[in-house]
């Protein structure tokens, strides 16, 4: 039966479909037999034009049997159009000069150790419903898999190990169900899954590890056709290298259907510094991994962006693990998506549950990058991020930017970044942030930037269940600023925000550190700012509200303060313990007596009425640098009246007797810091003994023998005055209460006259200095 091939073209794809068939052993017949110009097998068959290229072409052939063109030598191009293979081609161990099949149907291909002078090729809708095998091939030319689908599920679709290609890897649209394993495998030019669909939900989507791109590495989508990559299982790229970029630029990437047998729930830091996990087995893996490319050397850039003309944005739904690396260029994450909540996060605040109701952390890692060297930057502007982020150890020489993110885990870690160094910025400006942010010793080269930003929903530590710090930078070093203040938006201010503490434990910041409009809040726990030993050139704590905890500056350092009432009306107690600065934003001038007896009360009131010498000293020292020495000695007077009224306190039954000292001491003498006071008071005990020894009976000389005139001055002013001696204090004796007040004027002038002294000397090393 005759069919006109005219009605009833032939379709290879189609097992029903009619066309002539040629046996396998004609195929090498034909090849063995082949000469330039004359050997080309058409419908029609006829002579080459001696012009023409030394190709052998079949078309629309059913070839029956095995092609064994095995360890054959054959020079020139070898081309199948529109055929249909039973068995797999052997090309093992061939030497040809190029090979093409297209828009063929084949059970596969036998092609280790293949060597081609020219192209390898499968185009135009070639399908594979089998192995691929070009294990130790070399391509002189390029491998050409432009628009062909490689079928093997459960198997290898591309088994490449160690191929070798001169040019370029184009498998431009490719669809592949299985395996495309290709470690070791070296390419001159680019390696290009432009549009590429990698299907292989049971293990690797593409194993290159090992494998080395002369040019770019493209992961992206196909601008003729608009169709995007997309990966189902791991991109497993381990110790790859790539001598300019890898771009999944809008690339769409989803983990092979594998579940851990272990889940990681407590992968983080305790409160004091030890690594929690439950199995060290799996702590360095990450089993839900869309793209694993650990040690990768990437000359260029490392894009998983958002493909501005087709508008797609990468999106992936399991862990970017690139750990070890060394990247030329910049990571860019920009309008990214890293899902690992299997759609269920909503990037958006909602209401906060609490005991078994209250929500888990994610299993699994988002973004894994301990060890990876950047020279370049990180970009991840308005990235969508559900899961931790690891940046342990990670080195970028240029800056962070994280603008308009939201970074999503509540209860738990969503960035971890002990040691991590930035040459530049660190800028996360108006970011909503679901979890705690860990910085621990890390190292920013200038700004760390949070204006605007919401932190919400901190981690908590395993053990004892308490909350760990919304943002933990403890013994970092930012050269420039720290920011934690509002900004404007949209020509509208939005205030800094977070519901938990902001550790800052011996962090050391070159410049400004500034609260200006925050509002912060503490959440379960008890502190919201823990600045204990912060070392910085400028402190701006001119808060929106009260601070909802307790803040610490214990031990801080800054040039220069700048607060507001807001500040000092925390709902918990502020820790001032050796607290220094050197001058105010807002300078006190010194007619400003109210300033300095508010300042007071607000001072007393932040510590909670509880007495702390260091605070009233730190004060007085700065107000006396300025040299405001009256407001000095103000607040040094309120410090002592405050530590009578403690030590009153503490001693109950003795208490009325302190209070009274105090009053006297503040009365008289201003607890030493009023030395004239302590004058005048002599002056008038002066006038006052004067007067009561001239209206008594004059006394009776102790000595008979000493004749001198009685004089109720001299005699006082012996009394008062200590060390001097006018000759008239032992030289008279009285009786009654003359006695008892002679003895009064004794112990005053002695207090007074040393209070005096000690004024006097404290004026004078003032002056001095």
């Amino acid at each position: 039966m005759s069919v006109d091939p005219a009605k009833n073209p032939f379709d290879p794809m189609d097992p029903h479909s009619f066309a002539e068939k040629l046996a396998g052993d004609e195929v090498v017949r034909l090849v063995y037999e082949f000469e330039p110009g004359t050997g080309n097998l058409l419908k029609n068959r006829g002579r080459r034009r001696p012009a023409t290229s030394p190709v052998l072409k079949i078309t629309d052939k059913i070839i029956t049997g095995e092609v064994d063109l095995r360890a054959v030598d054959f020079p020139y191009l070898l081309e199948f159009h529109r055929c249909r293979f039973e068995q797999p081609p052997d090309l093992r161990q061939a030497s040809i000069g190029g090979c093409e099949f297209g828009e063929c149907w084949l059970p596969g291909i036998k092609g280790r150790n293949l060597t081609t002078d020219n192209d390898f090729a499968l185009v135009d809708g070639t399908f594979v419903e089998g192995k691929v095998d070009l294990t130790d091939a070399e391509v002189n030319g390029s491998v050409e898999l432009r628009g062909t689908t490689l079928t093997n599920p459960g198997d290898y679709a591309l088994h490449a190990d160690r191929l070798q290609i001169a040019g370029a890897l184009l498998a431009v649209n490719i669809d592949v169900h299985g395996e495309l394993r290709m470690p070791g495998l070296t390419t001159g030019g680019n390696v290009s899954f432009a549009g590429a669909f990698l299907n292989n939900p049971d293990g690797y989507s593409i194993d290159g590890n090992g494998l080395h791109v002369g040019g770019n590495l493209h992961c992206v989508a196909d601008k003729q056709s608009g169709r995007r990559f997309r990966s189902i299982g791991q991109m497993f790229l381990p110790s790859a290298q790539v001598d300019s970029d890898f771009s999944l630029r809008g690339a769409e990437l989803r983990p092979p259907d594998l579940r851990p047998p272990v889940e990681l729930e407590h992968d983080g830091e305790s409160e004091h510094g030890e690594i929690e996990h439950d199995d060290e087995s799996q702590r360095f893996f990450d089993v839900m991994a869309t793209l694993v490319a650990d040690r990768i050397r990437v000359s260029g850039n490392v894009d998983a962006d958002r493909n501005l003309d087709l508008h797609q944005n990468f999106e992936s739904t399991g862990t970017l693990r690139i750990v070890n690396a060394k990247i030329g260029g910049s990571l860019r994450l920009t309008d990214a998506t890293v899902d690992l909540s299997g759609g269920t996060e909503p990037f958006a605040e909602v209401a906060r549950k609490s005991g078994e109701e209250a929500q888990k952390p994610y299993e699994h890692r988002a973004l894994h990058l301990d060890g990876t060297k950047i020279d370049g930057g990180i970009d991840a502007r308005n990235a969508r991020i559900a899961g931790m982020v690891r940046l342990v150890d990670v080195t970028a020489q240029g800056s962070v930017v994280l603008d308009d993110a939201i970074l999503s885990n509540r209860n738990g870690d969503v960035v971890e970044g002990r040691r991590f160094t930035t040459g530049g910025n660190f800028d996360a400006r108006k970011i909503l942030v679901f979890g705690s942010i860990l910085l621990p010793d890390a190292t920013i080269g200038a700004n760390l930037d949070l204006r605007s930003s919401r932190l919400v929903d901190p981690g908590e530590y395993w053990r004892d269940k308490s909350r760990k710090p919304s943002i933990d930078l403890r013994v970092a070093r930012i050269g420039r600023d720290l920011v934690f203040a509002k900004g404007k938006w949209d020509d509208e201010e939005r205030a800094f925000s977070t519901q938990g503490e902001i550790r800052m434990r011996r962090t050391e910041v070159g410049r400004q550190t500034t609260f200006e409009g925050a509002e912060l809040r503490a959440g379960t726990g008890d502190t919201v700012i823990n600045a204990f030993g912060l070392i910085t050139q400028e402190l701006r704590l001119d808060v929106a509200t009260p601070p909802q905890g307790k803040v610490s500056l214990r031990h801080a350092r800054c040039h220069t303060l700048g607060e507001n009432d807001m500040f000092w009306a925390a709902t918990g107690h502020i820790e001032l313990d050796d607290f220094r600065y050197d001058a105010f934003a807002e300078p006190i001038e010194a007619d400003q007596k109210k300033r300095i007896k508010d300042r007071l009360e607000l001072l007393n009131k932040a510590m909670n009425g509880r007495y702390r010498p260091s605070p009233y000293d730190q004060f007085a020292a700065m107000l006396r640098s300025t040299g405001n020495e009256e407001h000095a000695s103000v607040v040094l007077i309120e410090k002592q009246q405050r530590r009578y009224s403690a030590l009153a306190e503490s001693h109950r039954r003795f208490g009325w007797g302190l209070r009274l000292w105090s009053f006297l001491q503040r009365a008289v003498v201003g607890y030493g810091y009023r030395p004239i006071r302590a004058l005048i008071v002599l002056v008038a005990l002066l006038v006052l003994g004067t007067v009561w020894f001239s209206l008594v009976p004059a006394p009776v000389e102790a000595n008979a023998d000493d004749h001198l005139v009685w004089n109720p001055l001299l005699y006082t002013i012996d009394h008062l005055v200590p060390i001097v001696d006018f000759g008239h204090k032992n030289r008279w004796r009285f009786d009654g209460w003359s006695q008892v007040i002679s003895a009064v004027l004794i112990a005053l002038g002695w207090i007074l006259a040393t209070t005096v002294a000690a004024g006097l000397t404290r004026m004078l090393r003032r002056s001095s200095n």
